[in-house]
């Protein structure tokens, strides 16, 4: 059973650095998660001028960081690693949760 399934998954770039992805994103979630039951806390408004929660920023932050790659791996010459691109949505996530 476990051939048939790695069979299915086998078009997919299963790599360490996916893994890392998604265990951060699971980590983040659970974290997330953890706050919200201990720390209860009231939406407040930002630049956007609608009421956020720490998930909605959190969400904010993960949308535009993907547009970053995107845009990056679009746009910057070949030469210059992605890494580049992880700081800056770390920078923008940042902002977004100081800002927004």
């Amino acid at each position: 059973m476990w051939e048939s399934v790695q069979e299915n998954l086998a078009w997919m770039a299963w790599t360490w650095q996916v893994g890392v992805f998604f265990a951060t994103i699971a980590t983040l979630l659970a974290a997330f998660t953890f706050l919200a039951v201990k720390w209860p806390e009231t939406p407040r408004v930002g630049v956007l001028a609608i009421p956020t929660t720490r998930g909605d920023r959190l969400f904010i932050s993960l949308l535009g960081a993907g547009f970053i790659h995107l845009f990056w791996l679009a746009f910057a010459p070949p030469d210059l690693e992605l890494w580049w691109a992880t700081l800056l949505s770390l920078v923008y996530a940042a902002a977004v949760f100081r800002w927004v």
